[in-house]
């Protein structure tokens, strides 16, 4: 069996670039993709077509896929058959005339500001757990950071003494700290990361408290548990804290220009949701609010 799966992530590391999560998040489609072909008898990624395809994301419906989810799989699958296009491992790309609808994009998840305040003090700094979890906490909400990115930052990638994070991705970006933060991460700094983390070459800013690469699913336990313990009933994910932060910009006064630079968008539409979020913000307080729209 043909599926070219080495060479897939090859590309996907060596010549894309790609992230890790990005990386997972394509082989793991592909992999779905490559295990329904071979219990329904397709030897080789050649010998897909438009109907093997089209079957594929009737399978997908049958297990309660959203359309985000089949869109996301067929993006996933038309760079994987444009990678053995390229590398001369098939003729064809199957996946070129799979159209799929638009996905309307959800507002996102956002804590208003007192809610932020009341999550960021569930830390209380009373033993290095707690003290390493409230400097992450913070540098999220100071910094719009993807959790992706806030696990694998090194100690150089901060300079407390201007205030600025500086992330060397894609694309450069430098990033102000508030003083309330740099005075939290100083105290982790200083007091709790020389004792967790034993290792010299360790340049991870924050680990788990083996000293050890902490994992997203390891710091998504930490602001869940923060959350309840804080009673915030609304739905929490990983980037609710870079939700808030580019909401809370924009309702007060950022440049919607300036928040895509902090935030690491390549195009402004992906910034513009949060602009709506704002207008249905304002439009339901008028609604309840002025008399005349009762």
């Amino acid at each position: 069996m043909k599926f070219f799966l080495d060479i897939f992530k090859e590309y996907l590391s060596n010549e894309k670039k790609s992230s890790e999560n990005t990386i997972e998040s394509y082989m793991r489609d592909v992999n779905q993709f490559v295990t329904y072909c071979t219990e329904n008898k397709v030897k080789s990624a050649g010998d897909v077509d438009s109907a093997v395809l089209n079957n594929f994301l009737t399978y997908l419906t049958t297990l309660g896929k959203s359309e985000a989810t089949k869109t996301r799989t067929v993006a996933s699958l038309r760079c994987y058959y444009r990678c053995l296009a390229a590398k001369g491992c098939v003729r064809n790309n199957p996946v070129e005339g799979i159209r799929m609808k638009k996905a309307e994009k959800k507002l996102p998840g956002i804590l208003d500001s007192d809610e932020i305040m009341l999550l960021l003090s569930q830390p209380d700094g009373s033993d290095f757990k707690s003290i390493r979890d409230k400097a992450m906490l913070e540098l999220l909400y100071a910094t719009g950071i993807k959790v992706s990115e806030l696990i694998e930052l090194k100690v150089t990638d901060i300079n407390l003494q201007i205030g600025i994070l500086h992330l060397h991705d894609k694309k450069e970006r430098v990033i102000p700290i508030y003083p309330a933060a740099v005075k939290t991460i100083s105290g982790y700094l200083a007091e709790v990361r020389p004792v967790i983390v034993t290792d010299a070459y360790e340049e991870r800013l924050f680990t788990n408290m083996n000293g050890q690469a902490m994992s997203r699913q390891g710091f998504w336990k930490i602001i869940k548990h923060y959350a309840d313990k804080a009673g915030i009933n609304k739905d929490i994910t990983p980037h609710t804290l870079r939700h808030s932060f580019a909401a809370h910009l924009l309702e007060n006064g950022a440049d919607l220009k300036d928040i895509k630079e902090m935030l690491g968008h390549s195009d402004i539409s992906s910034t513009q949701i949060y602009a709506q979020f704002m207008k249905n913000k304002y439009t339901a307080a008028y609604a309840k609010y002025h008399p005349l729209a009762r």
